[in-house]
């Protein structure tokens, strides 16, 4: 009984994955494919810059900015293109530029070599991601319209995919790194290359042929977005879930060198996170999209991704000092196993269907754009007594989920985002 009751979520989950229509399963396919390949690369690439090419830090830290700029900051270019000549282009152009940027950065050896070879494979993500994200979400309201399938039980897929990516990612990249130097840097990325040489060649034959969503050029989409309130105000609301995302990688350490004395341990909580996602974003979703009407449940997930903050200076340390850290990563993971989900949901609600692409990938610049000036306002505040940085991040999220139930409560959004603007 205990054996067949603990297996029950995973075999729930493969019965979601099974289930999805082909075309569903190709675009979630892409998702763990994608992050396989990106997540075996980029964990190492600091180490690979500080101690294999000999950059300053300063230095490793703004190659790693541009390389989020090129990729978050350009995301709305993507979904542009992808309105204008379809996702199949747009998806392939990605692949062959990740391709070629992950083969450059094998071999590139000097500052200005290797600035453009994560430009390049940033820009390649920019193009690729919102292509995908958007036909997710189109594919997941027809499927909803067809046979009543929760659309937000769909995207919970993509994004448990997606995960499982990011966890496989690193794992395959350590092995990769064991052959040490120079060349086990050059085996991960050439790891990156052959997976996105399978997404290439599946998508180009299994990927549907047509031209664009709609045949005639879509025109006035960044003024329909701009004047666009209700849409709008989901990109504030998701900005605060990213700059929250943000402090794993900022404020976690801080608290982790804190509690233990290194940051050794962190990356035991970045795979309980993992293992979160990968293990109960499906459950947790189908049984949400059955209770929980997007608004809810987006503004649900911020509120538990700011308890998550505000629990961190209440816990006491625990086994290992790490206690304040795991609540922190557990509910904010449950918040985000929430309202992921029904924030990409919620798009196709809020904006003409025209403009899909751009609306998926404008979500995503602006709310990396404003990581940018959060993340510097965190920066200065993890000095501050636990009680003011913890309180002070908890609000983020907070004020985040005050916005968010501004939205309309569920589907009734559509007509009301396609008649603005």
């Amino acid at each position: 009984m205990t054996t067949g009751t603990g297996l029950r979520p995973a075999t729930s989950s493969l019965r979601e994955v099974t289930g999805l229509p082909p075309y569903l399963r190709l675009l979630a396919g892409t998702q763990f494919a994608f992050n396989t390949g990106f997540y075996a690369v980029l964990p190492y690439l600091a180490t690979h810059l500080g101690d294999g090419l000999g950059m300053a830090g300063w230095l490793v830290g703004l190659v790693l900015g541009l390389r989020t700029f090129s990729q978050q900051g350009l995301f709305v270019v993507g979904g542009a293109l992808t309105d204008r000549y379809g996702p199949r282009p747009v998806v392939l152009a990605g692949c062959v530029l990740r391709i070629a940027g992950f083969a450059w950065l094998a071999f590139a050896a000097t500052t200005v070599t290797v600035v453009a070879a994560v430009l390049l494979i940033g820009f390649a993500a920019a193009l690729f991601s919102p292509a995908v994200e958007s036909e997710t979400a189109r594919e997941a309201v027809h499927r909803e319209q067809a046979d009543g399938t929760a659309r937000a039980r769909t995207l919970a897929v993509f994004s448990a995919a997606g995960q499982a990516g990011a966890f496989l990612g690193p794992l395959l990249g350590s092995l990769l790194l064991a052959a040490g130097g120079d060349w086990g840097f050059r085996a991960a990325c050439a790891a990156g290359v052959a997976v996105f040489v399978a997404v290439f060649a599946g998508h180009a034959v299994l990927m549907p042929r047509r031209a664009a969503v709609h045949r005639e050029r879509p025109r006035g989409g960044v003024r329909h977005l701009a004047r666009n309130p209700r849409f709008l105000v989901l990109c504030l609301a998701y900005s605060t879930w990213l700059i929250a995302y943000n402090q794993l990688y900022l404020a976690l350490p801080a608290e982790v060198a804190r509690a233990t004395g290194s940051q050794a341990a962190l990356g035991w909580l970045f795979a309980l996170s993992s293992l979160l996602v990968v293990t109960a974003q499906i459950p947790l979703t189908r049984h949400a999209a059955v209770r929980l009407a997007p608004r809810t449940a987006l503004t649900t997930g911020l509120a538990l991704v700011a308890a998550g903050f505000a629990l961190v200076p209440a816990t006491p340390a625990g086994p290992g000092g790490l206690l304040p850290g795991a609540v922190l990563v557990t509910l904010l993971t449950c918040g985000q196993m929430l309202l992921v989900p029904a924030a990409r949901g919620l798009v196709p609600d809020l904006v003409d269907d025209r403009h899909l692409g751009l609306a998926t990938g404008a979500l995503s610049s602006v709310s990396g754009l404003a990581v940018l000036g959060g993340s510097a306002a965190s920066g200065l505040l993890l000095q501050a007594p636990a009680p003011v940085l913890w309180g002070a991040l908890a609000a983020v999220p907070l004020a985040g989920a005050a916005a968010a139930w501004l939205l309309p409560s569920g589907r009734a959004a559509g007509e009301a985002g396609r008649t603005a603007g």
